[in-house]
């Protein structure tokens, strides 16, 4: 699918799974302990919210590849963040493994999607 095509980023796959992965990380973490609150549990909210953010904001930014590739290295930096987190949790015993490989599957395919995306960017790009 190309930007011709496309309306809103909320319309973009990617963005689709982020926010389905991003909900599934809220909802996991509020079994997190307490003393995980400020370390563990912030930075696994904060990168997942993250790669939706920026996969908006890389949309906005199609007149000029640079940006828009910039924004997708970004969506593919904290897509990563936040499987790091995700591992971590499930090996401190706070998240099931189960549901921890599905969110780190979730996210595999976001940084496949933005990988292409950022292949193609010419065709996403849009003309001022």
């Amino acid at each position: 699918m190309t930007s011709d095509f496309v309306v809103s980023h909320r319309e973009l796959l990617i963005y689709e799974t982020g926010l389905e992965a991003a909900m599934k990380v809220f909802e996991v973490v509020q079994s997190f302990p307490d003393e995980e609150r400020l370390l563990l549990t912030d930075q696994v909210l904060r990168s997942s919210r993250s790669v939706c953010a920026n996969v908006a904001e890389a949309w906005c930014k199609r007149r000029y590849k640079k940006a828009f590739v910039a924004k997708l290295n970004e969506v593919e930096a904290e897509a990563a963040e936040t499987q790091t987190w995700v591992e971590l949790a499930i090996l401190c015993g706070y998240l099931d493994a189960e549901v921890g490989q599905e969110l780190f599957h979730q996210y595999s395919r976001v940084l496949a999607a933005a990988g292409r995306m950022i292949e193609s960017a010419d065709a996403w790009v849009r003309s001022s």
